[in-house]
Parts: C-alpha cells; sequence; structure tokens
C-alpha cells in the first residue's frame, strides 16, 4: 500500500498537479546577489589578487626591497618617460626597474609588492582586533542593560571625545618612547623586539585595537538591544537555557551579519590610518615599505619625480576602492529585506 504524500506547504498548477519548488537558504541567496554584483565580484577580485601579491612577494617582486643601487638613483623606464613628459631635461633612463626607482635606488615595483603586506594585514587584523573587543563589550551591556549598560556606554562616550586619530598618534609616541631603550631580558625588551620584528607594526595594531571598538561595541550593543527581545530567546529563556548559552547561541548568530558589513566598510579607514600615520613618520619602521611612506618620500620630489608619488598612491586607493566595493555587495547581499529581488 502505497504512503500517502503530504500536500502541506505545496504549490499546485492547472490540472491540481503540485509544482516542485526547492527552497534556498538566506546564505545560499545572500551569496546569489553577491555573485550579481559586478562591483563587488571586481573588488574581491583585486582582494584575492593582492593577497597573492602579498604572500608571493618573495617569489614575485624583480628585488628584495631594502637593496640598494645609489649608481641607479631616480632612474626610470621609457613608459614612465612617456607618461610624465616633464621629466625628458633630467630623466635617466633604465628598463631595469618597471616604475623606476627611488632616490636611494630601490625598485619601486618591489617596494609597492612588499607594501601590500603591511596594508593587507592592517586590514585584517584591524577589524579581528575590533570584532572581538567590540562584539564582547556591547553584547555584554547590551545583553544585562541597566546600571552596567548605563556605565559602559560611558565609557565610550570617553572614548569618543577624542579624535581617534589624534588619539593612535599619542598612544603610538607613548609606546615608542617607553620601549625605545629597554634593558635586555625584560618585558619592554621583549615587546620591543616583537615590534622590531614586525617592522613597527605591533604598536599600530596596539593603538587601532584600543580605540576602533568603540564604534564596534555601540553596533553591538544596538543589535543585541533588538534581538534579546525577542520571541525565540524568550522561548529559550522559558526552557532554562542560562545566559551564555542564550547568547552564544541564539543571539550573536542573529546580530554578526551586520557587524562583519560594518567592520568590512571600516576596513578602508584602518589602510588609511595606517598609510597617515606612516606618511608622518611614525607608522612602520624603515626599510620595511609602507605606501604611506612611499608617497610621502615621492612627495618631496613630486615636482621633479612625480611616478614616486604616483604610484604607491595609485596602489592605496585601488586597495581602498576594492574594499569598499566588496563592502557594498555584502551590505546589499546580507540585507534580508532585498531577499528575492533580484
Amino acid at each position: 500500500m502505497a504512503k500517502p504524500v503530504s500536500l502541506q506547504n505545496k504549490e499546485f498548477g492547472a490540472g491540481g498537479k503540485p509544482i516542485s519548488q526547492k527552497g534556498e537558504s538566506l546564505w545560499k541567496d545572500s551569496m546569489r546577489r553577491l555573485m550579481r554584483n559586478r562591483a563587488a565580484v571586481i573588488g574581491g577580485s583585486i582582494i584575492v589578487l593582492l593577497l597573492l601579491l602579498a604572500v608571493f612577494a618573495d617569489v614575485i617582486a624583480p628585488y628584495p626591497f631594502a637593496e640598494q643601487t645609489l649608481v641607479d638613483q631616480n632612474k626610470l623606464p621609457q613608459w614612465v618617460l612617456s607618461l610624465f613628459p616633464t621629466m625628458e631635461p633630467y630623466a635617466q633612463l633604465s628598463p631595469k626597474y618597471f616604475f623606476g626607482a627611488d632616490y636611494v635606488g630601490r625598485d619601486m615595483m618591489s617596494r609597492i609588492i612588499y607594501g601590500t603586506r603591511v596594508s593587507l594585514t592592517v586590514a585584517f587584523i584591524g577589524p579581528i582586533i575590533s570584532l572581538i573587543i567590540g562584539v564582547i563589550y556591547g553584547s555584554i551591556s547590551g545583553y544585562f542593560g541597566g546600571r552596567l549598560d548605563n556605565l559602559m556606554m560611558r565609557i565610550v562616550d570617553v572614548l569618543y571625545a577624542f579624535p581617534s586619530l589624534l588619539f593612535i598618534i599619542l598612544l603610538l609616541a607613548f609606546f615608542r618612547s617607553t620601549f625605545a631603550r629597554p634593558a635586555p631580558g625584560t618585558f619592554t625588551y621583549s615587546v620591543s623586539q616583537l615590534d622590531a620584528a614586525m617592522g613597527g607594526l605591533l604598536f599600530i595594531f596596539i593603538g587601532i585595537g584600543l580605540t576602533a571598538w568603540a564604534t564596534m561595541a555601540r553596533l553591538t550593543r544596538g543589535q543585541v538591544l533588538s534581538v534579546r527581545e525577542k520571541e525565540f530567546v524568550e522561548a529559550a529563556r522559558t526552557l532554562g537555557a542560562n545566559d551564555m548559552r542564550i547568547m552564544f547561541r541564539h543571539i550573536l548568530p542573529n546580530v554578526v551579519g551586520p557587524l562583519v558589513v560594518a567592520e568590512t566598510l571600516a576596513i578602508p579607514g584602518y589602510i588609511s590610518t595606517e598609510a597617515f600615520l606612516s606618511f608622518i613618520g611614525i607608522g612602520v619602521n624603515p626599510p620595511t615599505p609602507s605606501w604611506g611612506s612611499m608617497i610621502s618620500d615621492g612627495a618631496q620630489v613630486i615636482r621633479t619625480y612625480p611616478n614616486q608619488a604616483v604610484f604607491p598612491a595609485l596602489a592605496l586607493a585601488i586597495t581602498m576602492f576594492a574594499f569598499n566595493f566588496l563592502g557594498d555587495g555584502l551590505r546589499d547581499a546580507l540585507d534580508p529585506r532585498l531577499r528575492g529581488t533580484q
């Protein structure tokens, strides 16, 4: 005897025959919308290319980033001279360097390739620090509420009272002066050696991490406040779930989407912060290549050798555009209100 077939949730066509309809998950639908966004796909492709450049910089770069050839200082290839014809009266041509050489004979192309490591490291470490601190802080504040919420948000307000960039500069100045000449064998000496091994990035990460989490904490708090009174959360409480289980199993999975999108859109800000710090001379330690420090060096000779400032500036601009395009695409793709509209 044949088993009865349930007709619940079936759609019927002509003649009363059921139409088979396969459901699509929210994440699959979001990915489909994301792949249809050409700007987001282009941005993601550029980011993947930059990641490959950063990982395989030792193989791709024609020369080591710190190698100096003083007899080749400021030399450039013919195509760069065609792009900037004002350099013709004094330009020294050399096909060795595709983007030209800087004022001490270092290959510009190699330094730009190695500079992707600095910018992409900041682009990924910055959001990780911000998410870890901001999500934990904002979740506790939003979930428990009351006086604890009021106290924690006042601390965030105090942080907002200071301009974040100025705060980072003061922090870097404090760290660099404190760890300038530490005694061997001490904790400060170990931290100083770690910062030197990272090319000066450690203190930049600390400065960004101590300031960037405040915005994420506010956003997380708002998301948690809007979710904690939902029916499924009340049902979990009724069934005896404790606060930790409710937070990690029911609330955070429902608010993580907007938080990830917000951090993706904030990545260009982290990159520009590192570039600005390196531009003013308190970022990475020379000779570690950073696009900001390269732009700073090129700005001093921008009238005579504009290629030394323009090419690293283009690399910085393209990277920031790529993350902006990807962030906008993620925001549109993960918006549940747009589901089924494309």
